[in-house]
């Protein structure tokens, strides 16, 4: 029986073909050239389209695939932006819609170039401790997300330092291929994180909370973070009580906010961020059993001078997976808008197109009120 290195011993022919390795992934992988025809394609996408690779190489891939939402083919023109879209429908060769997973990412090195991956999307369902042990008594629930992070994660590492040790034997032309594995690996672990956050169910206990200070945490931790002149203009109301909030939460939703805001305007001449706190008289809430009211008299406002969202975006943009960005995952103001909902609040975003600004509006509950 060969031992775990003989590998090693037998020489170069032994080290899998990268190409090969593409091949044998269970998703579609399809090349485009910066035309956007199919330069190559591996065995899943010729099995998702029942096409051979002779017949798709060479056509357009919007000949190939019709996308129900148009942001794909729209990053897909623009060439150097990635884009995951989760459950999309798409058509393949005119056939009726089917859910599938999307993903775009360029070509390291090679501009104009891009990786198409397809999967189908497939319905996951929870899976609900009630054994024997620790907490299991409670029914806590073992859910989707956090079993596939674990098991997604685990395989990624590994496949991250395999692409690594291919990458340092092979040549130029094909080391693009590994950073390109590196790279999307890197991602997705992103992501995943980003999406165990999500999906996250434990709430933290919410108690007195000193606004101000929120945003001056918030506003420390992204001016340390990023390079270059980061200036907050603050128009805050001393005279406010604290709220009710998690101080964390608090801060993390701050510091998307923040950070979405800086990004927003770094192309400006003069790009301008503000925060406002205020009393907003006449907000309320309704929640608990019958809806019973509860009013969000202090509100939070974040703004800034950038060129805004994309009007088509605007009702979408809490969603998770909706995104303006050219390297976004559409997952920040997602995360936004659960921690403000588990506080008690309310988050929402309006456009002033004559002034050019863009408003997020944060209204939360006064702390010790818990009934008009």
């Amino acid at each position: 029986m060969s031992g775990p290195a003989d590998w090693r011993k037998a020489g170069e022919g032994w080290r899998p073909d990268p190409k090969r390795v593409i091949a044998s992934l269970p998703m579609a992988v399809i090349m485009l050239a910066p035309d956007l025809t199919i330069a190559s394609v591996n065995t899943a996408a010729e099995q998702l389209t029942g096409q051979g690779a002779r017949r798709l190489v060479g056509k357009m891939v919007e000949d190939v695939f019709a996308f129900d939402e148009q942001l794909i083919l729209s990053r897909l023109t623009e060439g150097d932006a990635q884009l995951f879209a989760r459950d999309a429908g798409v058509r393949v060769l005119g056939a009726p819609p089917r859910r599938i997973d999307v993903m775009t990412a360029p070509v390291t090195h090679s501009p104009g170039w891009q990786v198409l991956t397809l999967h189908e999307a497939g319905g996951v369902e929870a899976f609900s401790g009630d054994g024997g042990g620790a907490g299991a008594g409670e029914g806590t629930p073992l859910r989707a997300p956090e079993v596939l992070a674990h098991e997604i994660k685990n395989p990624l590492a590994g496949i991250r330092g395999a692409a690594q040790l291919l990458g340092r034997k092979l040549g130029d032309s094909d080391r693009a291929l590994t950073e390109l594995i590196t790279g999307e690996v890197d991602r997705i672990a992103k992501l995943v994180d980003q999406m165990q956050s999500l999906s996250r169910r434990g709430q933290e206990p919410r108690v007195p909370s000193n606004l101000h200070e929120a945003v001056r945490r918030a506003q420390a931790v992204v001016a340390a973070s990023r390079s270059g002149a980061f200036v907050v203009e603050e128009e805050f109301d001393p005279s406010l009580p604290p709220v009710m909030a998690s101080p964390d939460a608090l801060v993390q939703v701050l510091l998307n906010l923040l950070t979405n805001a800086r990004e927003a305007c770094q192309t400006q001449r003069t790009p301008r961020i503000a925060v406002r706190s205020r009393f907003a008289s006449g907000i309320q809430l309704h929640v608990g059993p019958g809806g019973k009211p509860l009013r969000l008299p202090i509100e939070l406002r974040v703004s800034d001078n950038g060129p805004g969202i994309d009007p088509s975006l605007r009702d979408h943009i809490f969603d998770p997976f909706v995104t303006g960005k050219k390297n976004g995952q559409g997952l920040g103001l997602a995360l936004v808008q659960k921690l403000v909902r588990e506080m008690n609040g309310r988050v929402t975003h309006d456009r002033d197109d004559a002034k050019g600004w863009t408003h997020f509006r944060i209204h939360l509950p006064v702390a010790g009120v818990t009934k008009p």
